[in-house]
Parts: C-alpha cells; structure tokens; sequence
C-alpha cells in the first residue's frame, strides 16, 4: 500500500466520524479492533465514539499533523469543544476548552486493527483552573 493511499484512508474515516455515519465505521475498523491495548471489536469501538459525541454535542475532528508510514498512522488531533458534564474525570460542564490528542493507529488490510490514544488533559486542567 501507497503512503498516499493510507493518508486517504485515514482522511475518509475522520470524515465518517465527524459526519457521525456509524453505518458506514465497518469500512475503516477492523471487527476486532484494540484500543489502548484492549479488544473492544467493533461495536465496542462503535459504542466509545457514539458516547464522545453525546457526552461531547459540538465534537469535531480536526487532523492538525498526520504522518503516514504504512501499515501506520500517527496524527495529531486538535479539539476545540464544549463537553457536558465531566471529561476525563474534569468538570467541564459546558465550558469551551480546547486540546490535542495524539493517536497512533496501526492498519490491517486498510482498516484500522490497533489504536494507541493519549489525550492531552493537562491542557484541559489548565484551562479549567483560569476560568
């Protein structure tokens, strides 16, 4: 596979999860999909991101950095959002705060088989404390 072909891969599946076209997940994740080390399949998989745009109404992904280098990809993801409640164990409650995650995914056939995440809550943590 083309480093290119993988770039656009990636890209079709950030603009499924911002269109919230769950139906359409299985064309990018693996059914046994492992997040941060864990077999969560893909309705588990399905199951996160559906309760990310509830916990969070205005959630958007917006690719800042992407490197492709097959069968990997690493990007980082800027999010500038209002998240109800509590996030990551923070009291959000509705405030605009805005951070970063870093995501390495790893590919498998062109779809999505590995995942490692790390949000960037200490940029959250901050945020909270000046308001």
């Amino acid at each position: 596979m083309r480093k290119t072909d993988l770039a656009a891969v990636y890209r079709a599946y950030i603009a499924c999860l911002n269109a919230e076209d769950w139906t359409k997940l299985d064309q990018f994740v693996q059914d046994d999909v492992r997040y941060n080390g864990q077999r969560i399949g893909l309705s588990g998989y399905r199951e996160m991101l559906e309760r990310d745009f509830d916990d969070i109404p205005d959630l958007h992904f917006n690719i800042q950095l992407m490197i492709s280098d097959p069968p990997f990809v690493a990007s980082r993801l800027a999010f500038d959002c209002a998240p109800k409640g509590n996030f990551l164990g923070l009291p959000v409650d509705g405030r605009r705060v805005s951070f970063a995650e870093n995501v390495f995914y790893q590919f498998r056939t062109e779809k999505i088989a590995q995942v490692w995440s790390v949000i960037d809550k200490a940029a959250i943590e901050a945020q909270l404390s000046h308001k």
